[in-house]
């Protein structure tokens, strides 16, 4: 029924051959996550075209089921999910959602509203990133979470009895606010929480179509809880348009090229995940947009095209990098194309992904031969670079890595080989060929 990932170790990209044109690409990751939640706390039978069928998202699915919920997907890739209208049974044993920070945290929300005790765990790579994070927040809601002495995964939540709270967010994060607001739909009161920046709202967006009482007042975002009994919201038909993250690499690509161009169809166009474009226009480009949503669809989606040109460096940070902090491997990289200085700051974030993004991004933009420059926040990449790699690139198990390198290595003046890729697979399975559809080869 689910799609077999197709793994692969290493990928050599050959420079030059970009072709640009049209593409759609695979459904939004982020979406699709809170989708199968939603849906399958939901009561009857959702319907979800565009749901990204991906390592990520698939586990986030399998632990819905391990919940009571069932699911199914017919021969046109529509996904049906039967929810399990509010109430959640305890899981046989661990939940491993492999390589999904989003997957674990917001299943953790679920899991703390519930009189049920689960374990949530995932591969090594996950499993040492913070989860104190999530800890916090939930057991001052009353629940009780275990981690490692390091902080880490696997996480054991006791979950049930949840009272409302007002909890600001230490560091801005979409994740545990989602967290936080998932977990305070089981609540007995209202769970408000303050966001230092604006953080993506595809959560508040999701709760608001299925009619949970969650309002948003600038940066404080409450939601009034339903009880030890949970909420129940109906089923309904979702659409999740594609990754604007995903789209990200073929829009950068053209950007860098003079003459190129890219357009990407279909595609979510919520503000809070569009940052690049501005980075993009900053930097040179041409970029327009062409909405093609309903006024009634939770997420704006559409059309984007973007032109190259000859790039000039560029300054991203502040309140722009909680909107941009996927892309920013990208912004590195097009840095080490573009004329001038590129500087990445406030960024810390991203040194605890699935990699530590600031270290690999410098060490790999160093191996192909780019000026670059490490902060403990950031980098500072001086271009235009010479791309001439000097060793393969590593990507440490992290699908961004890969992806944003191979893009680089369409610049470079000889092949470039990328090692483990297959996590890859974890977002995005069709990279590789919609990277040789367009114009690029690639063994």
């Amino acid at each position: 029924m689910r799609p077999r990932p197709r793994k692969r170790q290493t990928t050599i990209v050959h420079p030059a051959g970009f072709d640009g044109g049209v593409v759609r690409v695979p459904g939004d990751k982020s979406i699709s996550h809170r989708t199968a939640l939603l849906a399958g706390i939901s009561s009857g039978t959702s319907e979800i075209r565009g749901f990204l069928q991906a390592e990520d998202c698939l586990n986030t699915l399998k632990a819905m089921e391990s919940f009571g919920a069932r699911s199914w997907i017919d021969d046109e890739g529509v996904l049906s999910i039967q929810g399990t209208g509010g109430k959640m049974i305890e899981p046989a044993g661990p939940l491993d959602v492999g390589n999904s920070g989003t997957g674990m945290r917001l299943l953790a929300g679920l899991c703390a509203g519930s009189p049920i005790t689960v374990t949530l765990t995932g591969d090594a790579s996950l499993n040492s990133r913070p989860m104190r994070r999530i800890k916090e927040p939930l057991e001052l809601m009353g629940a009780q979470v275990e981690l490692t002495p390091q902080g880490t995964a696997p996480m054991t939540i006791r979950g049930g009895k949840l009272h409302g709270m007002e909890y600001s967010l230490p560091t801005a994060s979409a994740q545990v606010k989602s967290c936080c607001i998932l977990a305070g739909l089981y609540a007995e009161g209202r769970t408000t929480v303050l966001e230092p920046i604006p953080t993506r709202d595809h959560t508040e967006r999701m709760l608001r179509a299925v009619g949970a009482p969650i309002r948003v007042e600038g940066q404080n975002i409450s939601v009034d809880g339903y009880g030890p009994k949970g909420p129940k919201f109906l089923a309904r038909p979702y659409v999740v348009p594609g990754d604007f993250s995903s789209a990200a690499y073929w829009l950068a690509a053209a950007a860098a090229i003079p003459g190129a161009t890219v357009r990407a169809e279909g595609v979510g166009l919520n503000l809070r995940r569009t940052a690049l474009l501005d980075v993009l226009r900053r930097m040179g480009a041409r970029v327009e947009i062409e909405r093609t949503s309903a006024p009634t669809d939770p997420e704006v989606y559409g059309n984007v095209t973007v032109y190259g040109a000859e790039l000039k460096g560029t300054e991203v940070g502040g309140a722009e990098i909680p909107n941009l902090i996927d892309e920013l491997p990208l912004v590195a990289m097009l840095g080490a194309l573009a004329q001038g200085r590129t500087v990445i700051r406030d960024a810390s974030e991203l040194r605890v992904k699935e990699s530590d993004r600031v270290a690999v991004m410098v060490e790999n933009l160093a191996g192909m031969g780019v000026a670059v420059a490490e902060q403990p926040d950031g980098m500072v990449v001086e271009g235009p670079a010479k791309i001439s790699p000097t060793k393969s690139i590593r990507s440490y198990g992290d699908h961004r890595i890969a992806m944003s390198m191979s893009i680089l290595a369409i610049f470079a003046d000889q092949p470039v080989t990328i090692a483990n890729v297959a996590c890859v697979d974890t977002s995005y399975p069709e990279f590789w060929e919609q990277l040789s559809q367009l114009g690029v080869k690639v063994e």
